[in-house]
């Protein structure tokens, strides 16, 4: 979602990188550069000028006039204030002392909240608790369906509000709080009414399901790709309702990426989750500071080694990195990374981790075919055992029988091939080795 504005900051980098000295004049290009490329990523134009005064002010102050590498100096108050307009640190889920906690999801229709619910207590399931989902919408009966649908696709235990017991809301909560207790489940993500816009009747109902509840967090669910309508729509929440957090969906879509380097500045709300996908396990832990370094260029390593130890058998990942050192590595090998690399989620994103430097500059930007990852992998499965080691044997006729054999055209074989060898010619590369030694 950030290409855009990593490209025009980029931009502004390399000038900088260019200049012997950070001066009045030289700042002040670099300045209109990057403002105009976050004006154009859609960031509120408040937090933009604020964003401004600050780097110029501690750009031009004598520290870094001074410094031996000043370009440098500029570029780490960039990236520093750019993860403090995403919150600065990560700010975790909080959890109540006396269980249970209660997570109130609120937010417009159309945001994902529903589904964000589901995903929210695949999460927290992950670290050991037991959810609990339940509709709290007082006006829409296909609220209640909706909700109950996912936990049931989860495999989540889902809590009725049936029409009896949202007559007394109170009574309902006290009967849930019992509930629940007995059972063990913990937290209560609660989901609750939408509307296509902001509304004194929605606010007075979450009013009251708020007061009722007593919510250990009270968290806002925008889209993304409605850019400043949804930092309009949090800002609403936050004063009427009151929120204690934020979760932005579709981060993986197409938008410029204004809200999320809007919302925490104009609410004073953190980011403590993105969605970045629809499927269930497609919502990840908000680092403000991996944020920031993925939209300069610098990649976010830590995010995709977590990937990685999610999905990875470590004894299988240390062999490979061995036969990549000893460059044994074979098309059988090359098979078993890029089905891994699939279960850890979409080859573009994976490669948006990446720092755009060296062997790596570009990759993020790389058009990946997503189904190419199956072709090939039928493709590897209809070599011999002899070919999967030694592709050199792959002659005209070899490659006719394995097209047969795959169901794939002579073409995609060959483009096979020249990936695979192209990857070994990149591992034999000091800047690779390097990297590479380091999983040793």
């Amino acid at each position: 979602m950030f290409d855009q504005l990593s490209g025009r900051l980029e931009k502004m980098l390399k000038f900088l990188r260019g200049e012997v000295k950070v001066t009045d004049k030289n700042l002040a290009e670099a300045l209109k550069m990057m403002r105009l490329a976050f004006l154009e990523a859609d960031v509120n134009y408040r937090v933009v000028r604020d964003f401004e005064a600050r780097i110029k002010e501690k750009a031009l102050g004598e520290e870094v006039l001074g410094g031996l590498n000043p370009a440098q100096q500029v570029i780490k108050i960039v990236h520093d204030e750019l993860a403090a307009i995403l919150g600065g640190a990560e700010k975790p889920l909080q959890f109540s002392n006396r269980p249970p906690s209660i997570f109130m999801l609120v937010g417009l229709q159309g945001s994902g909240k529903t589904t964000t619910c589901g995903k929210l207590a695949r999460w927290v399931a992950g670290i050991g608790k037991n959810p609990l989902l339940v509709s709290f919408d007082m006006k829409r009966p296909a609220a209640q369906e909706q909700l109950k649908t996912i936990s049931a696709s989860l495999g989540f235990p889902f809590y009725e509000m049936t029409s009896a017991r949202m007559a007394s809301p109170k009574e309902a909560l006290k009967e849930l709080k019992i509930h629940s207790v007995n059972r063990g489940y913990d937290p209560l993500i609660v989901d609750t009414a939408g509307r296509l816009h902001v509304d004194d009747e929605l606010m007075d109902e979450l009013r009251l399901v708020r007061d009722i509840l007593n919510p250990t967090e009270v968290v806002y669910v925008g889209d993304a790709m409605t850019g400043q309508d949804a930092v309009r729509s949090a800002q609403a929440f936050e004063e009427k309702i009151g929120l204690s957090a934020v979760i932005l969906t579709k981060l993986d879509g197409d938008a410029r990426g204004g809200a999320a380097l809007s919302i925490v500045s104009v609410t004073g709300r953190p980011i403590k989750f993105i969605g970045v996908g629809e499927k269930p396990d497609k919502l990840e832990v908000f680092h403000p500071e991996r944020m920031a370094s993925r939209i300069l260029g610098m990649g976010d390593i830590l995010s995709l080694i977590e990937k990685a130890q999610d999905e990875a058998d470590v004894a299988e990942a240390e062999e490979m990195a061995r036969k990549l050192r000893k460059q044994e590595f074979t098309l059988e090998d090359f098979k078993k990374q890029i089905v891994q690399m699939k279960k850890m989620g979409s080859l573009s994103d994976l490669l948006g981790h990446l720092p755009q430097v060296g062997p790596f500059k570009n990759l993020a930007k790389a058009q990946v075919d997503e189904r190419k990852i199956v072709h090939f992998a039928a493709i590897i499965d209809s070599m011999t055992v002899e070919e999967r080691a030694n592709p050199r044997l792959l002659n005209g006729s070899r490659r006719a029988r394995i097209a047969r054999g795959s169901g794939r055209p002579v073409y995609e074989i060959n483009q096979l091939v020249k990936q695979f060898q192209g990857m070994q010619r990149m591992m034999k590369s000091s800047s690779v080795r390097k990297l590479v030694g380091g999983l040793k």
